[in-house]
Formats: C-alpha cells, structure tokens, sequence
C-alpha cells in the first residue's frame, strides 16, 4: 500500500484579480477536451476506477482523482480498492483545499476501520486538516494573528494528533505529529491569554485568572505560560491575594528569567502588558 509524503507541496499561490476572466475561460477550454465524461462512465471496473483515481492523483488533478473516488465508493462499496480509495480520498481533498472534507473522510475511515494497519494515517490527515483548515491563503495576505481567533480547528488538531502518539507512538507520522502539536500548543496558550487579557481590561480579575490558570495547567511548558504567570500574578495582587501573587511572581522568575513578562517586572511594566 503506497503512503503519500509526509512534507506536501505548498498552496497554489492566489491569481490576481485582473487573470481571473482570462484563467477561467483557459479551464473551460482545457476541461471542454479532457472528456469529463469518462468521469461518470458506468462500465469500468474497480479496479479501472481505482486505476485511473491514481493516475489522476498522481498528476496532481485532485479533483478529478475525487470524482473517480466516490464513483467507485458508491458503485463497488464492499472492494479491496474502495478500502484503499478511502485512504487516498482524504488526501486528495486536503490537496484540493477541502479541509472539512478531508476531515470528515478520514473520521470515517477511522469508524469504519478501527483495526486497519493504516489507521495512523487517517488520524494523522485529520489533525493535519485541521491544522491548516484556519491556514488559507486569504489569513496568510491578510497577516490575521491566528492565536487572537476561536481556536476550535487548532483543538481538534491538537487532538488527534495527541491520539496519534498515544496509540501509534511508533507511527512514521508520529515525530511530524509531535512538532506540530509544539507549535498548537503556544498558539492555544495565547489564546487564553488574549481571553485573560480582555476581562483584565474589565477589571474582571477572576475571571481572567482562571483563563491565564486553565492555560498554565492545559499547557504546561509552552512559552506563553510565562504570560499567564504574569497575568494571574497581578489578578491576585488586584484581588487582595498578596501571598499566592509573590508566590506567583517567584515561580515566574525562576523558571522563565528571560521572559518579556519576567523582565517587565524590573522596568515597571504592568505584567498583563504583553502585546
């Protein structure tokens, strides 16, 4: 069973808006002779299907790779090749930049199949769907800070990925697996320190504590934690806990000397001023 690469090509770079008119009717001339019709033609095989599915994935036409696909998921359901349709299909549509798609083939596979050797593999496209599902050309032009948006696809990344190493630890996508969770789990912790920071600018100094406390506990050792001492350090000196907030300020110190929030203290920065 052949696996695809691990390091996959970037996105295709954004037409400009003058080259639209002119592409667009450069692929309705090209698709006018690449008879699509063969795409819904009832007498192949599943191993025809199968055949020429690959073939188009392999050139990089992803969307007609899907349509060969499905046709054969819907017409030999029960197939050898089917099993392994199901497989290539979850990456042909997060190479066609349909995440939610490729999300939604790859968690049936896993329902479907929970015993099957490539299991991993379902698991990982998951979370690697996810990942990039907030990921798109449009919020990399637009420079958007991802760690200031809901953080629902980085979860459900960081989810199957922490599920790939804790029941395939051995897996090929497993290293791949761990990299990434590294980067979602800072992402996730200045999340909640952006939440904490928007109740500190409304006095709401409980609150922003249990955000900045849920981030220190849900992502120990991601460089933001050093934020959310900070930050839950001044809502207990605002809140009268002078104590717990020394013992706080110490923590941070110690184990995060180098740290903006750290160092804030010494230049008589607010702690919560980070960004």
């Amino acid at each position: 069973m052949r696996l695809r690469p691990l390091t996959l090509p970037a996105p295709p770079p954004v037409p400009r808006p003058w080259l639209r008119t002119g592409l667009l009717a450069v692929l309705l001339l090209a698709l006018a002779g690449c008879g699509t019709s063969d795409l819904h033609d009832t007498k192949s095989t599943a191993d025809q299907l199968f055949k020429k599915g690959r073939k188009a994935m392999d050139g990089g036409n992803y969307k007609n790779a899907i349509a060969y696909y499905e046709a054969l998921s819907a017409r030999f359901p029960f197939s050898n090749q089917t099993k392994q349709a199901q497989l290539d299909i979850i990456y042909a549509y997060y190479m066609n930049g349909e995440s939610e798609s490729a999300v939604d083939s790859a968690t049936q596979f896993e329902r479907e199949n929970p015993t099957h050797p490539r299991v991993d593999y379902a698991i990982y496209m998951r979370g690697l769907a996810n990942f990039h599902g907030q990921r798109n050309w449009f919020y990399r032009m637009m420079h958007v800070d991802l760690s200031k948006r809901p953080p629902d696809k980085a979860k459900e990344s960081f989810s199957a990925f922490s599920q790939l190493l804790q029941r395939y630890p051995q897996s090929v996508y497993a290293p791949d697996a761990r990299q990434r969770m590294i980067f979602l789990r800072n992402e996730l912790a200045d999340y909640e320190n952006h939440i904490a920071q928007f109740y500190m600018e409304r006095g709401a100094w409980m609150a922003a504590l249990n955000r900045a406390r849920y981030a220190l506990e849900t992502y120990d050792g991601a460089p933001a934690v050093a934020d959310s001492l900070a930050i839950m350090a001044e809502c207990y000196t605002r809140l009268g806990m002078t104590e717990l907030a020394a013992t706080t300020h110490q923590v941070l110190e110690d184990s995060y000397p180098d740290s903006p929030a750290a160092r804030s203290r010494s230049v008589g920065r607010p702690w919560y001023q980070f960004w």
